[in-house]
């Protein structure tokens, strides 16, 4: 049976979709109890969708009646007990023990919290505050590391800031060429695709960069089809062409950069028939992509996580912001370099202290001046904040080890589905000591803790996200919660009160955010200037805005960068191959990626009907020539292989890939878990894992499934 349902509006409440960093607009309305019950949603006139959603934003109020939802607190006596109800009060006094002796006998850091990128700004910040004020605890991070991670690193130190796209959606619409690099919006957010078909209509020109020939691809007049991992040989390649060709914006490399002679003289090494070698795209086919993005009167770049998430993603990053200050975009007009993020709260997420070397409004926990300031907010000794931490999947890999976290919450995230090397990091939450996790059903990661906390949904609470754009948008409460559910921003709360920290939180959504916005005041992610009120009646403000006179920040560049000079930074960087390349034993390539109808790890998207109905299973994709070869029809089982673990799905045959590559979704759990397979590789600078390319070895498969190996 449905949960039943307890309307708090007077009549339709706007809101905005619990999944992908479009965060688009929404309406939702009750339905009456004689016509059954439940709630309605539709499109509003938001400007990231204006009245469109997908499949998922349609399905998406299915959940909050959902037979699945947790609406108790549930407990373990032992490990290898089952789950039993309990009290809230019995739940908390367990976290709070657990995470007690952890601290006591371990030390501070023995106790942490993984976060997630859906989390809202309020939550967010308010994790990040409760690791280190009331546990004092450097042992945070969260999911956006595998998203964003890369693209903010170059980003940073090429602009001197961190913000996805620094203009906004409707923006590309007006450009005259846009190159997508590893992007495929018309699977991922299917409503963002109305601005590039506006675009079309009115004769722009579409390019993508994609190893598949992917919906996206299809609509675009050129596709680049390189080979998984070499995207920046690629950048470098196009980089040489614009050089030789004498397509560099000479004045404005002058006048807005820096670096520029270092970078002009590395690209020697990038002639045209030497990338063709390595990314498999031909000569003819770079010399028309160069052509079209430098002789177009305004050109973006847009890259996301095809290109990002890798070894080497924050120097793939660098490269194609090279080749955009080489052409003068950043700062012209319906012009630039833009990174797409996916998470519904990956910016904001990021911005206020999740990140284990962040606090709130993007300011480095290493920084005396940030510690000194947020302190100051905080009410606390700027000594009593803990160092930087260590990045999300280095703090997985360590559980339950000396020196690593004991007690962990994890708190609207599923690592056993979404982490590299998924079944590495399943053993290192059953060595932990102790495991709590908040969430709104029982994930594959809340099967494995000692305590799970039932928390309230996206339509369920008030709060803020900030989307793709910059912009700072309210999340609007449609429904109570059903009894016994709490939010997230409660459970912090009261937990701070019982380690005795709690003079120091708060369990008010607005109260939170006034303060996230004292925090971030001087910050570079400033949010000073952004009121609930604002946001009301301008329909979602800019970041940054300093001050309440301020009218917030749509467009960045245009006349400076934020950095000290006011000049970008050209960057070096120089193609390697990837962590790991095929082999005799593992002779193919495997890429990964999301699919239409699902989200993330699944947690949401496989408990709603219609999502099933669209897609019940995955698929790993196919070449039809690689698939005659492995013996493997359409629709049989294939059995994939890599170092890390092994998957087993059924096999799409498709002449849309590479025929030395396969691709599979990664929203599924057990044995077909392909991050089992994903390899952990890090990058430097931005400890972002190469999900995006491994070596594999595929077979059709002619074992039952208790026979998989390693599932």
């Amino acid at each position: 049976m449905s949960l039943p349902l307890v309307d708090v509006s007077t009549g339709p409440v706007d809101t905005h979709c619990p999944y992908c960093s479009l965060q688009c607009g929404m309406t939702i309305t009750a339905r009456p109890e004689a016509e059954g019950g439940g709630y309605e949603v539709d499109g509003a006139n938001f400007p990231t969708n204006r009245g469109a959603l997908c499949e998922k934003g349609r399905s998406s109020v299915e959940l909050l009646a959902h037979p699945d939802r947790l609406t108790t607190p549930l407990v373990r006596d032992h490990r290898d007990e089952p789950f039993r109800e309990a009290t809230w009060d019995e739940a908390l006094d367990r976290v709070v023990a657990g995470l007690t002796v952890a601290r006591e006998r371990f030390g501070p850091d023995a106790a942490g919290l993984f976060g997630g990128g859906g989390l809202t700004n309020e939550k967010a910040y308010q994790a990040g505050k409760f690791v280190r004020v009331a546990l004092g605890s450097a042992s945070i991070d969260y999911n956006g590391r595998f998203c964003m991670s890369s693209a903010a690193a170059a980003s940073n130190k090429a602009f001197g800031i961190d913000r996805g796209m620094p203009f906004p959606l409707a923006d590309v619409a007006r450009a005259d060429t846009v190159m997508l690099v590893g992007s495929n919006p018309a699977d991922t957010m299917p409503p963002a695709m109305r601005w590039f078909a506006a675009g079309r209509e009115r004769g722009a020109r579409h390019l993508v960069v994609d190893p598949r020939y992917t919906a996206t691809a299809a609509a675009a007049d050129v596709h680049l089809q390189p080979v998984p991992g070499t995207d920046l040989a690629l950048a470098n390649g196009l980089l040489h062409l614009a050089i030789k060709h004498r397509l560099v914006d000479t004045a404005y490399v002058a006048d807005r950069t820096t670096g520029w002679d270092a970078v002009r003289r590395a690209m020697r090494q990038y002639w045209p028939d030497r990338v063709e070698r390595i990314t498999g795209v031909p000569v003819r086919v770079m010399e028309r992509a160069v052509r079209m993005l430098a002789e177009s009167r305004a050109t973006m770049i847009l890259s996301a996580r095809g290109a990002e998430q890798h070894a080497k993603g924050s120097d793939t990053a660098l490269a194609w912001i090279n080749l955009a200050l080489a052409l003068g975009l950043p700062g012209r007009p319906f012009s630039g370099w833009a990174t797409v993020t996916g998470q519904g709260n990956g910016q904001g997420g990021r911005e206020h202290g999740q990140k284990a070397d962040q606090l709130p409004g993007y300011r480095m926990l290493a920084d005396p001046a940030a510690r000194a300031h947020v302190a100051g907010v905080w009410g606390v000794d700027p000594d009593e904040l803990p160092r930087p931490g260590v990045s999300a999947y280095e703090m997985l890999d360590r559980l339950g080890t000396p020196g690593g976290v004991r007690a962990l919450m994890v708190v609207a995230s599923n690592v056993v589905v979404s982490a590299p090397r998924a079944a590495h990091v399943r053993e290192r939450l059953q060595a932990l000591d102790f495991l709590v996790v908040s969430d709104m059903f029982l994930s594959e990661t809340a099967e494995l803790a000692d305590v799970v906390l039932p928390c309230a949904q996206w339509a369920e609470e008030e709060g803020t996200m900030t989307n793709l754009e910059g912009r700072v948008l309210r999340r609007r409460r449609a429904a109570r919660p059903p009894e016994g559910v709490r939010s997230d921003l409660e459970v912090l709360a009261e937990l701070a009160d019982r380690l005795g920290r709690g003079a120091f939180f708060s369990d008010d959504p607005r109260t939170v955010f006034d303060e996230l916005r004292r925090a971030s005041s001087g910050g570079k992610a400033d949010y000073a200037g952004i009121s609930y009120e604002r946001i009301e009646a301008e329909r979602g403000v800019f970041w940054p805005c300093p001050d309440d006179e301020h009218e917030g920040t749509p467009r960045l560049f245009r006349d400076r960068f934020a950095t000290p000079d006011g000049r970008a930074r050209f960057h070096v960087v120089h193609h390697r191959a990837a962590a790991e390349s095929p082999d005799d034993e593992y002779p193919y390539r495997l890429t990964t990626g999301r699919s239409r109808a699902h989200y993330q790890s699944g947690t949401q998207t496989r408990r709603t009907k219609a999502l099933l109905d669209a897609e019940a299973e995955p698929a790993v994709e196919i070449h039809p020539d690689l698939a005659a070869r492995l013996g493997v029809a359409e629709g049989g089982d294939v059995l994939l292989r890599t170092r890390r673990g092994t998957a087993r799905m059924r096999a799409r045959l498709s002449r849309e890939i590479r025929p030395d590559t396969v691709f599979a979704p990664f929203h599924w759990a057990g044995e077909q878990t392909i991050n089992a397979l994903t390899n952990p590789a890090l990058d430097p600078a931005s400890r972002m894992p190469e999900f995006k390319v491994c070596a594999v070895a595929l077979e059709a498969a002619t074992t039952t499934t208790e026979e998989v190996p390693g599932v």
